[in-house]
């Protein structure tokens, strides 16, 4: 992977009884390729195992969380086979058209999104800078959000002619009306926005930002494992009963029109758009 091994685009660490689980592209705002996935899996899994962690933090190293899927970074790795762990679909290497798109996404992004929100801990999020695209689906996966003063969120692939990311909980986590302004629009909004909408628990100071949500992650870890356990099962339970997890799958075939219409008219299943692009199209005129 270009001059960076697989084995530390995540790095784990402890700190007494929480783990924190965090991203390590930063040259590439932690865009996150499929290496990155599993070995965020693999950290997870690593974590839920140790009897000693009580709750876990994901995080992202360098200025920002995330940029969101690797869509055009060195290590961008889509032509690669990894072991399914999420999917009992067949490998997307070597497919082509909707078997190869479907496949690969159904494995990596939502598939690894359900199976991280169901970890049996609590995980908390800590967001700063850049948290965009696929990187909503990581902090939404997550039990609790807490977002530096900077941080800053949108969702634009609507610019791509795609409804939204795989990990569809707009209208779960932030309500549908701002739901349909965020993603018409492809505009970014601050944390504070984010606090009022209930997207995230907290907001600090940039500075404070690792000292305050690892406090948070002491005083979550001195609750009983199980009654932790049993607790996001039930909220997790309610939310599914509002729809969350059917509204994903409905969502995810929309999606994959999207893909397949950008394939069919214009020969690139992005719309032509790339993380340059993107990121230009972002900026105000």
């Amino acid at each position: 992977m270009s001059a960076q091994t697989e084995a530390d685009v995540v790095v784990t660490e402890r700190r007494g009884a929480v783990a924190i689980v965090r991203m390590n592209r930063p040259r590439y705002r932690n865009a996150q390729n499929s290496a990155m996935t599993y070995a965020l899996d693999d950290a997870f899994y690593a974590a839920v195992a140790d009897d000693e962690v009580k709750a876990i933090v994901l995080a992202g190293a360098g200025e920002h969380f995330s940029a969101g899927h690797d869509i055009g970074s060195p290590g961008r790795d889509t032509d690669r086979s990894f072991p399914r762990r999420a999917q009992l679909w067949w490998d997307h290497v070597g497919r082509a058209g909707a078997e190869q798109r479907m496949a690969r996404e159904a494995e990596v992004y939502v598939g690894m999104c359900r199976r991280w929100r169901e970890l049996p801990k609590p995980t908390i999020a800590m967001v700063q800078g850049a948290c965009v695209a696929g990187a909503l689906m990581l902090a939404w996966s997550c039990d609790l959000i807490v977002a530096s003063d900077d941080a800053f969120f949108a969702d634009p692939v609507v610019r791509m002619g795609i409804p939204g990311v795989e990990y569809f909980a707009h209208p779960w986590v932030m309500g549908p009306r701002f739901a349909k302004e965020l993603l018409f629009t492809g505009e970014r909004f601050g944390a504070e926005r984010a606090l009022s909408l209930g997207m995230v628990n907290r907001v600090v100071p940039r500075a404070e930002l690792e000292a305050e949500t690892l406090a948070l992650a002491e005083r979550v870890a001195k609750m009983p494992r199980l009654g932790l356990a049993l607790t996001k099962k039930a909220v997790n339970q309610a939310e599914d009963l509002m729809g969350l997890q059917s509204g994903i799958d409905s969502v995810f075939g929309l999606h994959h029109v999207a893909h397949a219409h950008n394939a069919e008219v214009g020969g690139d299943h992005l719309g032509g758009h790339d993380a340059r692009s993107m990121r230009d199209a972002a900026r105000p005129a």
